[in-house]
């Protein structure tokens, strides 16, 4: 995620700027489509691509030398899945590489690819998966969503970074070095943005549930187990 300005060669620009492009057209589709059969989605969909600018805008340092952020997607994948996700993060990584520094123009198809396409339809699968089992809250399974999200859009960062610049001819051995440096301090990092996206969750359960009834997040019994919690 965030890699910079003129640091991919044009030709990899332009491989992930192709490969991002259908995600991206068939989620504004998607998102058009929602926001016209119900208005009452916009305001959860305006606070989860908040919460993906505000997130990833963070910036770690890591004792490597590198830097590490949260992605602040797992939220929005959960709620609306991976091609809403990947127009949410589209915006804000455009915003960001423009007002921020923070990744770069050319690079913004690779930047995309990894943080709103990989991370949030990987996440994506797996918060499917839980739900389905009947067995893990939403607290517990947006938490998973979240850190798997993070996590996955480091290892493509990693893979994208190894694919150019190879140690001694592999690409494995890119791979392992780039994914090493990032590992120390994105493993807690995903747990720690798991942990707040859980909670965030929980709190919208609490506040605004009809929307994520309607979106088919969870049902009234859940609800109200959530609410009673709070009381």
């Amino acid at each position: 995620m965030h890699i910079m300005e003129g640091y991919l060669p044009i030709g990899w620009c332009i491989f992930w700027a192709v490969l991002s492009a259908p995600f991206v057209i068939y989620g504004i589709w998607k998102m058009t489509k929602m926001i016209q059969e119900d208005r009452r989605v916009l305001p959860l969909m305006a606070v989860c691509g908040a919460f993906v600018f505000v997130l990833s805008a963070l910036k770690i340092p890591s004792v490597t030398g590198s830097c590490s952020h949260p992605t602040g997607t797992g939220l929005s994948a959960a709620f609306f899945g991976p091609f809403i996700t990947s127009v949410l993060g589209t915006i804000v990584l455009l915003f960001q590489a423009l007002l921020l520094a923070h990744g770069g123009l050319t690079t913004l198809g690779a930047n995309v690819f990894s943080m709103a396409i990989a991370g949030p339809f990987i996440a994506w699968l797996v918060f499917v998966g839980l739900r389905k089992t009947g067995k893990v809250g939403i607290g517990l399974a947006v938490f998973i969503t979240a850190a798997v999200a993070n996590l996955v859009t480091y290892t493509v960062t990693s893979l994208q970074l190894a694919l150019v610049f190879p140690v001694d001819g592999s690409i494995l051995n890119a791979f392992i070095a780039f994914a090493g440096i990032f590992a120390i301090t994105q493993i807690p990092l995903a747990i720690i943005e798991g942990i707040i996206c859980g909670l965030v969750a929980k709190y919208i359960v609490r506040v605004k549930p009809e929307i994520l009834k309607k979106l088919g997040i969870i049902q009234d019994e859940e609800i109200a187990k959530i609410q009673g919690e709070a009381v």
